[in-house]
This record gives C-alpha cells, structure tokens and sequence, in this order.
C-alpha cells in the first residue's frame, strides 16, 4: 500500500499535535496539588479534562500510526529481520540514549543531596530496581514516557504474530485485545496496554487496505462525538477521582481509544489549514520533544519550588508553553550545529520535505511519538 502526500501529512500533523498533548499530561504535581481536591475550582476541572480525558488518546493514536506504517507494504513485503535491525537504531537505541542519561543525571543529583521526591530514588536502588529503571523491565522507566518505546519494541517482536492474526482474524483479534486493553486484567508484559490494541488496529486498517480517507465526509460529527464522550469523561473522573470505580476506568480506556478515530477525523481538517499544512511537513521535531520534555518539566518543577510562593496554577499553564518553546528552539539549534547528533538521537528522523522516504521519517514505519506521574 502506498502511502500518499495528504496521509503521509496527516501522520506527521497528528504526530505533533498529539505529542504536545502528552506534555499536558506530565505536568508535575504534588499530592496537595491533585486535581481531584478541587483547590483551584475549574482550573482543576480542566487539569483533569486535558491530563486524564482529552490527551490521552496520544499513545493509542501514535500506536496505530506504528502499526499502520509497519505493514503499509503487506506481509508479503515484510522482512522481520530487516524491520528489527531498523528498530534497533531508530527506536532501540534513542530509548536508550534519552532514559540511560536521565538516569545518570538523576543518580548524580541524588548522590549531591538533590532532586529526592521528584523522581524514583535511584540512589538506593536495589540492582534489580535500577536495572529497571534503566531498561524498563519490570517498570516504569526513569525518563516515564519512554514506556511508549519499550511496549512499541514489544509489538515489534511480536510484529509478524501480530500481522498473521489480524489477517486471518481480524475481528476476533481486534475484540480481544480491545478486552485487554480496557478490562481490569493483568499487563502481563506490557506496561501500558492499549498500546497493543492501537499497533493491532493499524495493523489491520494497512492489511485489509482500508480507506483512510473514507471518515473524511464524517469528519465533523466524529469529532463532535469524541470531544463530547472526554467532556463526560472528565466529568466522570472529576466527581470520582482519583480513585475511579472500575466502570470509570473502562470507559476511560474506551474514550482513549476511540480518540483514534477522532484525531484522524480533525486531521483532515486542519491540514487543510496554512498552519496544518505546514505542521505537516514531518520533522524529528515530534520525536525530540517526546523523548526529551519530561526531564525538561521535572526541571521547572524543581525550579518552581524553590520559588516557594508563586501559585501552582501559574505553573501548570506556563511549564508546557515554556517546555515546548525551549524544545523546538533547542532542535533548530541540534538541526545547524549537530545533525549528526541530532540524527541519532531522534532515531534518523528527518524532515519529509527533504523527500525523504515515509519510512525513513517514521523510523521504518513505526514512528514511536507517542505519559509524571503514572495514572
């Protein structure tokens, strides 16, 4: 399956868009400051509706996209070995160049008597918990959302069970590891779950050669339905949280997912816009920002505190802004003084304008763009 101009768009305007998301939903936060003790009145509403409603759609969304792009050439077109020695360098190796650096950061912070309680003490870390830390096992890892890149290195191994199934059984495939992702059942190896079900989903939509463009027509009313169902949705978590009854949850996880259909919808919306357009010419931009605002957010926290009285508020809506513009601002300084850094870094990534292949962009066709605390 070819991949035309207005998808190939689409994908790295959704990448961006939903990556700048993410960093809403790893602004920091201190137990007196929890959304959930209505301190701040509607300032807590909307905390909640960005962080735990809206934006968590990002990681099924970019998962689909991964799924989507690994299999645009069908099976018959996939090399498994090839695709893994691809992975190793465009999504293996920046996971562990960003989370091994945080991680040594923190160790060095730590061991000088700062920075405890904002992250995991590395410090005093059991040899199994630092191996943990560092590779993400078992947990978490220590620069927290990597774990995008972790579970997505998952899928890719499982990449040609994936495929099989969801082309002999797509439906059966798909219900099931919809029931996994949103039922209150074990992980077992995955850290987050719906990562799976959003790989399989673009699995299917690239096997079977669906129309991508065939929601365009609904545009509007699909994402009419999808903004309403995260503003019942943080509703719902406001009147309950933080600790949801299971139904809650369950339709937190339904919510995120369909947000798959919502952000593709509004795609083909806003690359119709100067703005969009542009957005959508595709750059390591995404990915940089990715891999690098959560250290970048901790810093402001850490700064922020130390300012003692400024009010939280402040923080939550100036931290993000400040993030984002400090990102972009330090990869056009990457992009001039150190490509080639840069280019590791972001797992080759390069900008599609440049008439690079798609699957050059997306790091052979699972660009991992793709959640603080852990909620």
């Amino acid at each position: 399956m070819n991949v035309d101009a207005n998808v190939s768009s689409r994908i790295n305007l959704m990448r961006i868009l939903l990556i700048a998301g993410i960093v809403f939903v790893h602004i920091p936060f201190d137990p007196p400051r929890s959304p959930y003790l209505g301190t701040y009145g509607v300032v807590d509403w909307i905390r909640v509706y960005l962080g735990d409603s809206l934006f968590r759609i990002g990681v099924p969304c970019l998962s689909a996209i991964s799924g989507y792009l690994l299999f645009r050439r069908g099976l018959s077109g996939f090399d498994y070995p090839k695709v893994m020695r691809s992975k190793a360098k465009t999504v293996l190796l920046p996971f562990l160049l960003w989370n091994l650096t945080f991680l040594l950061l923190v160790l060095i912070a730590q061991k000088l008597g700062m920075g405890q309680g904002y992250l995991p003490d590395v410090a005093g870390a059991t040899p199994r918990e630092l191996a943990s830390h560092a590779l993400a096992l078992e947990a978490w890892p220590v620069n927290l959302p990597l774990y995008f890149l972790r579970d997505l290195l998952l899928c890719l191994v499982l990449s040609p069970l994936i495929g099989h199934l969801v082309m002999r059984y797509p439906l059966a495939t798909l219900l099931l590891f919809l029931a996994y992702a949103i039922l209150p059942v074990p992980n077992g190896i995955f850290l987050k779950k719906s990562i799976l079900f959003g790989f399989s989903l673009g699995a299917y939509v690239a096997l079977h050669r669906v129309d991508v463009k065939r929601l365009d027509a609904h545009a509007r009313p699909v994402i009419l339905a999808v903004g309403l169902a995260s503003l019942l949705l943080a509703a719902g978590l406001y009147a309950t949280g933080p600790q949801y009854p299971q139904w809650i949850d369950v339709l937190r996880g339904l919510v995120a997912i369909s947000g798959i259909f919502g952000a593709w919808a509004l795609s083909s919306l806003l690359v119709r816009t100067r703005l969009g357009a542009r957005l959508g010419t595709g750059s390591g931009l995404s990915f940089w920002i990715f891999c690098a605002h959560y250290p970048l957010l901790i810093a402001l926290w850490m700064i922020w505190n130390r300012a003692g009285t400024l009010p939280y508020p402040l923080f939550y809506f100036v931290a993000p802004v400040l993030t984002i513009a400090a990102l972009v601002a330090s990869h056009a300084v990457m992009k001039q003084l150190a490509p080639g850094l840069l280019a590791v870094l972001t797992g080759n990534r390069v900008d599609s304008a440049r008439n690079k292949p798609l699957g050059a962009i997306a790091g052979a066709g699972s660009s991992p763009e793709f959640s603080s605390q852990k909620r």
